[in-house]
């Protein structure tokens, strides 16, 4: 048995979705409930704490979107997992390229406030100067993983339930 044959195995939420695609959208899916929880942290003033949880949510998200890649690099890519939709191809099509440009402008944006997030807090100029600099970013973020998470569970949808 091949070391990532797991992947590929039937899913745990009851559709035609193999299990990595079901771990990711589950993440996907929790994804804006850990980010906001983490904001939280800042308005009580907890501010190390927000750092800590906001750069352990980042990276770990990372990591799963690379997770995704490989799976979606070896399972034969959208063509494949499209074949046993029964949605048509153009619509389903679309969704995913509106999924993937909300996705990397939101990546963008999350990625500039964790690393200026991170600079400035360490320069101890966060809270402080850069805060509402900081705010402005981080609501593009959130508003960005939100539709993020909006989006990739339609495709979800759309490829292993419809």
């Amino acid at each position: 048995m091949n070391h990532m044959d797991y992947m590929f195995q039937a899913g745990f939420l009851g559709t035609k979705a193999p299990y990595f695609m079901d771990m990711v959208t589950l993440i996907v899916a929790l994804l804006p409930l850990l980010v906001y929880g983490a904001i939280l942290l800042a308005r009580k003033k907890y501010y190390k704490l927000h750092m800590l949880a906001q750069n352990i949510i980042y990276f770990t998200s990372v990591v799963v979107i690379a997770y995704f890649e490989l799976g979606v690099r070896v399972g034969g890519g959208f063509d494949t997992f499209m074949s046993e939709s029964g949605v048509s191809h153009t619509y389903a099509l679309w969704v995913l390229i509106l999924h993937i440009i909300i996705a990397t402008l939101t990546l963008y944006y999350w990625s500039l406030a964790i690393m200026r997030g991170n600079y400035h807090f360490m320069k101890k100029e966060l809270p402080g100067r850069y805060s509402n600099m900081h705010k402005i970013i981080a609501l593009k973020s959130m508003l960005g993983i939100i539709l993020t998470s909006f989006s990739g569970i339609w495709v979800y949808l759309l490829l292993f339930v419809y």
